[in-house]
């Protein structure tokens, strides 16, 4: 790459909005022509989450009131949305919500050894395409198989817990500087742009800095 865009995203694997507003931003990037430099962050939407996960539907309507009317409605929009992005929402009324402390450890992990993105990319297609249980460190270990890097390595890792503290010091990071809901989208260090914003206000965004970067 040429001097790309440095883009830091804070994000969780089991956020839609989180997925749709990738490909969004890639979408502009494409369109643009710009390139971009993504860095993955970690922030859990479920922290306390129980270890063998909550059904999704009821976890919706615990956690924000959604009506079964409106978690269908929410999930068509996230569906259309992903297919008109090139990406799969397979979702259904058994899927499961899981704590997603581990998956993060893996992403980590996978960072270290420049694989780091492909691993988020692996885990959103695990989740929302595969309805897979991202909190097994059988799948984690499995997707990170499917990825190139050495799966007895990653079973082992995420069974000893040696990246824990690291991940944990990583979400307090974005925590303490505010950092509250995902996806939160941080160009060259310095602009902050919260929420899946779209392909056109994503792209307006590179091009200007690209024209900063250029004055």
């Amino acid at each position: 790459m040429t001097n790309p865009i440095h883009v830091d995203i804070v994000s969780d694997v089991v956020c839609p909005w989180c997925a749709i507003g990738y490909h969004q931003l890639a979408s502009a990037a494409r369109d643009t022509g710009i390139d971009i430099e993504v860095h993955w962050h970690p922030f859990e939407l479920n922290p306390g989450m129980a270890e063998d996960g909550e059904n999704l539907r009821a976890h919706l309507a615990a956690k924000y009131g959604t009506t079964p009317e409106g978690s269908i409605e929410a999930r068509a929009r996230l569906t259309e949305m992903g297919a008109a992005l090139g990406f799969t929402f397979n979702y259904a009324d058994d899927m499961r919500m899981y704590n997603t402390f581990r998956a993060h450890q893996m992403i980590d992990w996978a960072e270290d050894q420049g694989r780091g993105h492909e691993a988020k990319m692996a885990l959103f297609a695990a989740f929302f395409t595969d309805r897979r249980d991202v909190s097994d460190i059988g799948v984690l270990a499995e997707v990170a198989g499917e990825i190139g890097l050495d799966q007895s390595a990653a079973s082992s890792m995420l069974d000893s817990g040696e990246r824990a503290e690291v991940v944990r010091e990583k979400e307090r990071f974005w925590t303490d500087r505010g950092v509250q809901g995902v996806p939160a989208v941080i160009f060259e260090r310095q602009h902050l742009v919260t929420g899946a914003q779209g392909a056109a206000t994503y792209a307006s965004i590179l091009e200007q800095l690209k024209a900063a970067k250029a004055a």
